[in-house]
């Protein structure tokens, strides 16, 4: 069970990803569900709190639309700038709610897409110092490298979530749902 049963739109949710050694690598103090799939849940961060593993904190700028996948082996931020939607794209192990937070194991790699459709693979150095201080399991490497590959095609073939209308469309319905809760408080 992933637990995003127990979720529902609207639901202000912590957010927590942690390291293969089960250190905690960064925590993200409040998003908002705005969809529940059967294998996804769909989360806005906005001007929310990040803290790193080593203390630092910093406040999102823009508002981010974050799926976080219960079946892959990665989640993609969309961040909404004025410039056009960049993805950060986190190979992590698949995400499950466990009534505190959505939670995953981060691997590293990263890919980061800009507006242009090109993308850039990275942290592959940390991949490899990571995999081997903390003995990631061949059959762990395996299905990270995998899934990166996978997650690259994806986005050269502008699979969803990698098409602006659909990011645009979730986008739309956070500002609604923002706006409903306003006219309720006045």
């Amino acid at each position: 069970m992933n637990g995003f049963e127990n979720v529902r739109i609207g639901d202000s949710i912590f957010v927590q990803s942690y390291k293969h050694n089960g250190s905690l690598h960064r925590t993200w103090s409040k998003a908002l569900v705005i969809d529940v799939l059967e294998n996804c849940l769909v989360v806005v961060t906005d001007h929310t709190w990040v803290v790193e593993s080593d203390g630092r904190r910093w406040l999102t700028k823009e508002p981010a639309i974050c799926f976080y996948y219960d079946d892959r082996w990665y989640n993609v931020i969309s961040m909404i700038r004025k410039t056009g939607i960049f993805y950060y794209c986190n190979i992590a192990s698949p995400s499950l709610y466990d009534g505190e937070a959505i939670k995953n194991i981060d691997y590293d790699l990263d890919v980061k897409v800009f507006p242009d459709g090109t993308y850039s693979i990275l942290d592959e150095n940390e991949y490899r110092y990571h995999a081997g201080k903390m003995n990631y399991p061949e059959n762990i490497r395996n299905i990270v490298e995998g899934e990166c590959r996978a997650l690259v095609k994806k986005i050269e073939a502008k699979e969803i979530p990698f098409d602006q209308s659909f990011i645009n469309d979730y986008l739309m319905k956070y500002f609604g749902m923002i706006f409903e809760e306003k006219e309720k408080e006045e």
